[in-house]
């Protein structure tokens, strides 16, 4: 039964990740998208910060304002791409229901489509989610959703439940009319099974802490939460019982015969540094040990991704999308 919940939790085909900056919610957006474009699937990864920091991971030139295929996933899967540009997007809106055609570009020309968006930054959400959930509910002539998955690299976690949540704003002060209804549209996607809302985090206190702040206000905001994404786990290096034998103090004659046998003539002026270095690993597993159990009190499924010690390139965001299948992402 358990299984079938978890594969039941993953039919959502909006996922949106956020995290505290500098978790690597980039990283980990990048990873999912390869992940969920499995068999065939098509998987749209949409970035709404300007950073261009998707096109970097997969060592592509810099996203253009349409949906672009920049990977193919084990077992066939394509994985599309897109940055959404603010004005851009005001203008497809503008055509979209007041089908103002040229006159839309003669605005942008004046300024004022920069001036609009850039004077109220609630605009920007509304343009950003609505083009994401358009991409979610688009269909083709025959009637198949165009994109299996749409996975969004969102602001981050002290931003986000705002973020998601200005069409309900928005439909609130536009009572009727295209605004509205296209706001209440948003939203019908946003608050539904549609949607999942990862948070990435480290093992560490701040972020840790700032995730747990995040899960509560997207619950109160009634927003679906999905799964934390704990990034960047450095290896288990030392077991339990070694973790105890490390710090205890009398261990230090025993390590020291230990060295000699081995032939290190130093091995007095050896065993300092390196049992300073095991305590540390043990103060640090403890910290470590302690975050976890905190993040597992919010009640949600937590995955893990590893610390790639050579550094991210896109043989590593390859490695983590599997590590992602391998824990029944896909």
């Amino acid at each position: 039964m358990s299984d079938l919940l978890v594969r039941l939790e993953y039919v959502s085909r909006l996922q949106v990740v956020s995290g505290k900056g500098g978790t690597g919610k980039t990283t980990v957006a990048a990873a999912l998208a390869l992940a969920l474009a499995t068999e065939g699937k098509r998987t749209l990864l949409v970035e709404v910060e300007g950073r261009q920091g998707i096109a970097q991971l997969f060592e592509t030139e810099a996203l253009p304002y349409e949906e672009r295929k920049i990977a193919v996933a084990p077992g066939g899967g394509e994985v599309f791409a897109l940055a959404i540009d603010p004005e851009l997007a005001l203008l497809d809106y503008l055509q979209m229901f007041y089908k103002l055609g040229g006159a839309g570009r003669a605005l942008k020309k004046l300024g004022a489509i920069d001036f609009a968006t850039t004077i109220a930054p609630g605009l920007r959400d509304v343009l950003l989610t609505g083009k994401a959930c358009e991409a979610v509910r688009r269909k083709d002539k025959r009637g198949r959703y165009t994109y299996d998955y749409v996975v969004m690299d969102a602001p981050p976690t002290g931003r986000i439940t705002r973020f998601l949540n200005v069409n309900d704003e928005v439909a609130g002060l536009a009572k009727m009319g295209p605004i509205h209804n296209q706001a209440q549209a948003v939203m019908r996607v946003l608050k539904s099974r549609e949607t999942a809302v990862h948070l990435v985090t480290l093992l560490e206190e701040m972020p840790v802490q700032e995730t747990l702040d995040g899960v509560a206000e997207l619950r109160s905001a009634k927003l679906p939460v999905g799964r934390i994404m704990v990034n960047m786990v450095r290896p288990a290096l030392l077991g339990e019982p070694d973790l105890a034998l490390a710090r205890d103090g009398e261990v230090r004659p025993a390590v020291t015969e230990a060295l000699t046998a081995a032939g290190l003539g130093s091995a007095k002026r050896l065993v300092g540094p390196l049992l300073a270095q095991a305590d540390e690993y043990a103060e640090r597993y403890a910290l470590e040990r302690e975050q976890r159990e905190q993040l597992a009190d919010a009640g949600l499924t937590l995955h893990e991704l590893p610390l790639l010690t050579e550094g991210l390139d896109l043989s590593g965001l390859y490695t983590l999308a599997e590590e992602l299948r391998q824990q029944g992402i896909s």
